[in-house]
Formats: structure tokens, C-alpha cells, sequence
């Protein structure tokens, strides 16, 4: 048999295949099959998911294990930050670690457990980085500028102001009022962006960001491959990274911020090194289901859930309860 897990951060829902547990690890179009078929909120497993993480074996020094990303819709994700909580809580758990290094499709990452936010709320920190505001490493395109940090951009909204930045996967940001932020103008942006269009060619993670006071924003996405998500940690990410650029007189910087959501909230603190920014990404790492199937039922081309063990924990409710007591 096989555990796979449902898991979720800030209530962007995942499966959780660890590879190592098989006999005959899964194909690259095995793993997609199955992404998109679990993941799938009408027929899918458990109400579907956002996408599906799979855990396999590192080459890496000093590196517990590599993570790949698939989003619902069957493509590849370079990275998920809300997904690399939930793969470092399991590696933590299975090898018995505090601090260390997972692989991700463009570097290694940092991941450190922190306590417990509350008791069955368990909280863990990832680095998110490589971070880039390059236009070939978005890429974009069309805009007459090799970068957009806060600018004016005309084709996408008037009176709106634009980063995109690349954490590594693309992001395009904006600070917006409520009036905005409760518009239907982040569906319509995000729809466009990532339907053929002269300006992301690859689409784009499109995020309204509202300031709700010096150290606590609002943030939500429309995710490239997935539509609107409860929560997108490399959003949340980039939002702070271009709000602390956005507003130097405020020295955000090495500064605890609460990134609010619709699934929740999540802490960060953006960093400033020589060359470079790297941000800090803390939050929820939550198990809600087990789910125990034979190795045979995951190589099906059209799987049948009805064998699939499902064991439910009681984490979700803790963690529900914990937000509902602290998410202001």
C-alpha cells in the first residue's frame, strides 16, 4: 500500500505523493494523469484539489528531498510556496529534522519548522527565492521596459500601478483600494493574461495586494493553471517584496508582516542582501486527510477512487478554529 495525503496552507489544497514509497515510481505522464484527474473538484478525490505535490528522491547535498509541482489543469509549476510548507512538515517528519534544504525546480530552498501556531496547527518557514524583476525571466513582453516595478500600465488597467517580478514563477502585482480589490477586475485581468496575449506569453500569476495597515496586507490571486486559490504562497510573496520596495519611507524590510487571504493569513519577511531579495514565507503546514491506495490503482489511466482508504484527521477544524479567532 501507499499513503498519499491531503494537505493544505492558508486552505490552498494539495495531494501529496511521496515517489520514494514506490516500487515503480510514476511517469512524468502518469503524474499528470493522476494530478488532473484527483484534483478535479466535481469527480475528483476529496472535492479535488489545487494540485498535486509529488516527493522524490534529491542528488543534492544536504537537500532531504525534491519537490515537484503540478497544478490542477496537468501543468508544471517552478514553485508553490504554500505546497513547500506541507512537503517540509512531511520530510521533517520523516527524517526526524528540524532546518533543512529542499529541492525545487530552480534552487534549493530553506525550510525550517517553527512552534506550533496552536495545538494541531503546525507552522513551518520556507525561503522563497530565486526573485528576479528581468523580463526574459518572467518573461513579458510588449511593454516598452525590461522591468515594471510600480509603473503605470495603460493595457492592463487605468489608474493602476504594476510590478512583475519572478519568485521564480511569474507575478504580476498591484496595490489597489477595496473598491478595486471587491471589482471584477482581477478575474477579467487574470482571465486575459493567461489566455494567448502580446504580453505574457507563458501567462501570469496576476495578485491585487490592499494595505490594511503598516505591517498587514490583503492579498489575492488569480493563479496561472488554477484560477482564483484560497491562497498563493509565492503570491503573498511577491506582494510583500513589492510593497516593501513600494514603500521605502517605511523600512519593511527585516520587518514581520501579516499577509491576510481568503484561506487565512500567513507571516513574511521580505530580505535585502548585497545583490539579491529573498523572502521568508511563514504559515500553516496542515494534514486533513490519509489516504491509503495500492500501488497498482496510481498507474491506471482512469482511476476509480472508490478503493482509495480515506482516514480524516481533526487538524482542519484546529486550524479553522485558530483563524477564526486570529484572522481579522
Amino acid at each position: 500500500m501507499v499513503q498519499l495525503q491531503k494537505v493544505h496552507g492558508s486552505q490552498n489544497q494539495f495531494f501529496l505523493l511521496d515517489q520514494t514509497q514506490l516500487k515503480a515510481p510514476l511517469t512524468k505522464e502518469e503524474l499528470v494523469n493522476l494530478a488532473q484527474q484527483i484534483t478535479k473538484r466535481d469527480t475528483g478525490l476529496l472535492n479535488g484539489a489545487d494540485g498535486l505535490l509529488v516527493v522524490s528522491k534529491s542528488h543534492h547535498p544536504q537537500v532531504l528531498g525534491k519537490m515537484q509541482v503540478i497544478n490542477a489543469d496537468g501543468s508544471f509549476a517552478s514553485m508553490c510556496g504554500n505546497g513547500l510548507r506541507t512537503v517540509g512538515r512531511y520530510l521533517a517528519q520523516k527524517y526526524h529534522k528540524e532546518t533543512f534544504k529542499v529541492e525545487t525546480m530552480q534552487s534549493d530552498l530553506r525550510v525550517s519548522c517553527k512552534p506550533d501556531w496552536a495545538q494541531d496547527v503546525k507552522a513551518v518557514s520556507v525561503e522563497i527565492s530565486p526573485v528576479s524583476f528581468q523580463a526574459n525571466d518572467l518573461p513579458f513582453t510588449n511593454l516598452g521596459a525590461t522591468q515594471l516595478i510600480n509603473q503605470n500600465v495603460p493595457e492592463f488597467a487605468p489608474n493602476l500601478k504594476f510590478s512583475a517580478v519572478a519568485v521564480p514563477n511569474p507575478h504580476l502585482i498591484s496595490l489597489v483600494p477595496n473598491n478595486i480589490l471587491q471589482s471584477n477586475l482581477l478575474e477579467k485581468l487574470g482571465t486575459r493574461l493567461n489566455q494567448k496575449n502580446p504580453y505574457f506569453p507563458d501567462g501570469v500569476n496576476v495578485s491585487f495586494a490592499q494595505v490594511l495597515n503598516a505591517h498587514h496586507l490583503f492579498v489575492r490571486t488569480f493563479e496561472r493553471g488554477v484560477g482564483f486559490t484560497n491562497a498563493c504562497g509565492t503570491g503573498m510573496s511577491a506582494a510583500s517584496l513589492v510593497y516593501a520596495l513600494t514603500y521605502p519611507q517605511e523600512h519593511l524590510f527585516g520587518q514581520l508582516l501579516t499577509i491576510s487571504n481568503p484561506g487565512g493569513f500567513v507571516q513574511t519577511k521580505v530580505h535585502r542582501t548585497a545583490h539579491s531579495y529573498w523572502i521568508e514565507l511563514i504559515g500553516n503546514a496542515t494534514i486533513t486527510h490519509y489516504i491509503d491506495v495500492t500501488e497498482s490503482e496510481l498507474h491506471e489511466k482512469q482511476l476509480g477512487f472508490s478503493n482509495f482508504k480515506i482516514t480524516s484527521t481533526t487538524e482542519n477544524e484546529a486550524y479553522q478554529k485558530f483563524m477564526a479567532t486570529h484572522h481579522k
